[in-house]
């Protein structure tokens, strides 16, 4: 897995918008719903690519990588996945979020048509 490091944090809609155009297949994980201490606040994003690439920041770092798995199975087979992460959750310890909250992030996969991007070469 690698970060991509241009815009990664600050528009990562940007960094999709690129992706999509250079026609590569396209996740958007966001962050829907937090519980008490949470790394990072509802509406942060993340988008992965079909490579396992990434840029954004659901977590601050410690739940991405469980994300960017999920955001690959969601690439390869489409539909929407729902994750939780808390504390209390034995994958929570396994992926680092021990702030003590909970967080829930929407996984989907996004579409040149969603983004309104034309592929490189169309």
């Amino acid at each position: 897995m690698q970060q991509d490091t241009d815009d990664w944090l600050d528009d990562p809609l940007a960094v999709a918008e690129t992706w999509l155009g250079e026609g590569r297949q396209v996740a958007l994980a966001t962050v829907i719903q937090t519980w008490g201490s949470s790394p990072r606040p509802v509406g942060s994003q993340l988008v992965i690519d079909g490579d396992g690439a990434f840029a954004g920041s659901v977590s601050g770092g410690c739940i991405e990588g469980a994300v960017v798995q999920e955001a690959l199975e969601v690439i390869a087979g489409g539909g929407t996945r729902c994750l939780e992460f808390g504390v209390s959750d034995e994958q929570a310890w396994d992926v680092g979020l021990t702030c003590g909250g909970k967080v829930a992030v929407l996984v989907e996969l996004l579409g040149v048509e969603l983004l309104g991007v034309e592929p490189l070469g169309a």
